[in-house]
């Protein structure tokens, strides 16, 4: 693209977020599959050019649009775990907010697209995602730890417990997002919070 070309396009771009939002949107309803560059830019009032200059491709969008999504949950993630109080409310917080809230939910349904494409990704697009999950990770450890520290959790290791946490939180997510008919988000909020009772219950006394 010449010079002039791009100053053009950078002028009369969109918002960023607004680029970004649409594609959520749309990935959402229909899956990565079902977004074109031609669609998305009718929608944002840019030609699938432009946006293919400032995204390359599909899955770049893709993982731009995750890594959106994930700076403004990671910040409501950051505020629930700064409160005052005992770590197990903001525990419970935590997994409230890692929970997606209903089957096809936009935020969830990124992450299963970009799990889907993680195979085929290479080494920078792999650690950009890994760098996503390694923040959610780092977080729930320092909550535990925290917790342990003052007594109200019993002495596990943070880093171990968190994987294991976030594995079963991801295996309830998922049947969730993709509209199992098994459990409801209250169910799996309930059996979440029994196994970290039971797990993290402070040992009685000797």
């Amino acid at each position: 693209m010449a010079a002039g070309g791009v100053r053009a396009a950078r002028k009369n771009a969109p918002p960023r977020e607004d680029v970004l939002a649409a594609a959520m949107a749309t990935i959402a309803e229909r899956g990565l599959d079902g977004l074109t560059m031609a669609g998305l830019g009718r929608q944002v009032g840019m030609s699938s050019g432009h946006l293919l200059y400032y995204f390359g491709s599909k899955d770049e969008l893709l993982l731009r649009t995750l890594e959106w999504s994930e700076a403004a949950l990671g910040e409501q993630r950051r505020a629930v775990l700064s409160r005052r109080g005992p770590a197990r409310e903001r525990l419970h917080a935590y997994v409230d907010l890692y929970v997606p809230e209903y089957a096809r939910d936009p935020h969830w349904t990124l992450w299963l697209e970009v799990w889907n494409r993680s195979q085929n990704a290479g080494p920078e697009e792999r650690d950009r995602q890994a760098a996503i999950e390694g923040a959610w990770h780092r977080d729930l450890v320092a909550l535990l730890a925290e917790g342990i520290s003052r007594g109200e959790f019993r002495p596990v290791d943070a880093d171990r417990f968190a994987t294991r946490t976030r594995a079963l939180l991801d295996g309830f997510s998922i049947q969730l997002a993709v509209g199992l008919p098994m459990l409801d988000r209250a169910d799996i909020l309930a059996h979440v919070r029994e196994f970290l009772t039971e797990s993290l219950a402070p040992l009685p006394a000797s």
